[in-house]
C-alpha cells in the first residue's frame, strides 16, 4: 500500500475533525488503517473481522458511522454489486471501471481509456463531476467455460437416452 495514499487520508480526517470539533477517537483511525490494509473491494463483515483479528472489535454502528464518514471525505468508496455492497480505499482520482460476472459475481477491474476520456471531457450543465464509477455486467470466462462444458454433457447424457 502506498504510505502518501494512507497519509492522505488521514489527513483528510484530522481536517475534518479539527473543522467540526469532534473527538480523535482511536475507532475512527483503527478503521481506516484496517481499510487501507485490505487489497480491494471489501464488506462490513470482513472490515469487521479484520478488526476483531487485530484484536479491536467496534461495533456496528461505529463502523457504519465511520464508512459513512469516510464516504463524504471521499477517503473511501462504496459500490452496490449484485451480492451486496462492497467499499474499497480511495487511491486516487482515477474513475472506476469493473466487469461484473452475473454467474460467479467476480468483480475485475478494467480500464476503458476512451470512457474516461468521454466522460472527462463531457460539458456538464450545473454540476461538478467529482468521479464515476462504470459497471459492466456479462459473464466471465471461466464461468462461460463452465456453462459450455455442462451443456456439452447435458447435449451428450440427451443423444445417450435416445
Amino acid at each position: 500500500m502506498n504510505n502518501s495514499v494512507r497519509e492522505k487520508a488521514y489527513r483528510k480526517l484530522d481536517a475534518y475533525i479539527e473543522e467540526s470539533n469532534r473527538r480523535k477517537t482511536p475507532e475512527r483511525y483503527a478503521i481506516l488503517d484496517a481499510i487501507y490494509d485490505i487489497k480491494g473491494h471489501f464488506s462490513v463483515e470482513q472490515l469487521k473481522e479484520k478488526l476483531n483479528n487485530a484484536h479491536f472489535p467496534v461495533s456496528r454502528a461505529t463502523l457504519f458511522n465511520s464508512l459513512k464518514l469516510f464516504q463524504e471525505l471521499s477517503i473511501i468508496v462504496r459500490h452496490n454489486f449484485r451480492d451486496g455492497t462492497r467499499y474499497e480505499a480511495y487511491m486516487t482520482d482515477e474513475p472506476k471501471c469493473h466487469q461484473i460476472c452475473n454467474v460467479c459475481n467476480k468483480v475485475t477491474e478494467i480500464s476503458i481509456p476512451m470512457v474516461v476520456s468521454a466522460i472527462d471531457n463531457h460539458r456538464y450543465k450545473r454540476f461538478r463531476k467529482e468521479g464515476f464509477s462504470l459497471y459492466v455486467y456479462g459473464i466471465c470466462s471461466s464461468c462461460q467455460a463452465r456453462l459450455t462444458r455442462e451443456r456439452k454433457k447435458e447435449n451428450s447424457k440427451k443423444k445417450n437416452r435416445k
